[in-house]
């Protein structure tokens, strides 16, 4: 497992049309290894890492939850965190799609993570907000667009949990194996 940091890709092979450093670049990683699901280069947090396809498939499957800790600009609604819950709809390659429903709350106060690294904005620019949220799918963006569907732009999104697998205290590019979990 890893904590991807803000602002790299998840990927260990570059495209010479991206310039934006990559996961490969953080530890020395088998030759095969590849990240279960992405995170998109704004987002952080969890992400698993196999060289195994049936691994990989298996996690990406609908059985297994994903968490999500979510900063957003300005205070969410219950009305907002109800949409959410049942699912909202949102553009995938240019075609409606509604979300499948999932699990929503607030959270009261900003979650213990790392600073990012970058500075989101200023506390001036007005209120922000926590919200976690499970799902068990991974449209592109997803997330993103579905806080926006409902008014809420993300301003900071990290995978905290992939089905029993915590981020737990682990620091942003930080590699450990799950063997030496217990």
């Amino acid at each position: 497992m890893i904590f991807k940091p803000y602002g790299y890709l998840s990927q260990f092979v570059g495209e010479r049309r991206k310039r934006k450093p990559l996961l490969g670049e953080l530890a020395n990683f088998p030759t095969g290894i590849m990240a279960i699901g992405r995170l998109d280069h704004d987002s952080e947090g969890l992400l698993l890492l196999t060289t195994d396809g049936k691994t990989s498939h298996a996690v990406r499957s609908k059985s297994i939850e994903k968490e999500y800790y979510l900063q957003l600009d300005g205070e969410i609604t219950e009305q907002a965190i109800s949409s959410l819950c049942e699912g909202v709809e949102i553009g995938i390659k240019g075609e409606k799609y509604r979300t499948l429903p999932c699990r929503a709350r607030r959270l009261d106060q900003a979650p213990d993570l790392p600073p990012r690294g970058r500075k989101i904005r200023d506390a001036r620019h007005g209120p922000t907000s926590w919200l976690a949220i499970t799902i068990t799918e991974g449209k592109n963006r997803q997330l993103r667009k579905m806080t926006a569907a409902v008014g809420f732009a993300t301003l900071r999104l990290v995978r905290v949990r992939i089905g029993d697998i915590r981020l737990g205290t682990l620091q942003p590019g930080e590699v450990k194996s799950l063997a030496t979990l217990g």
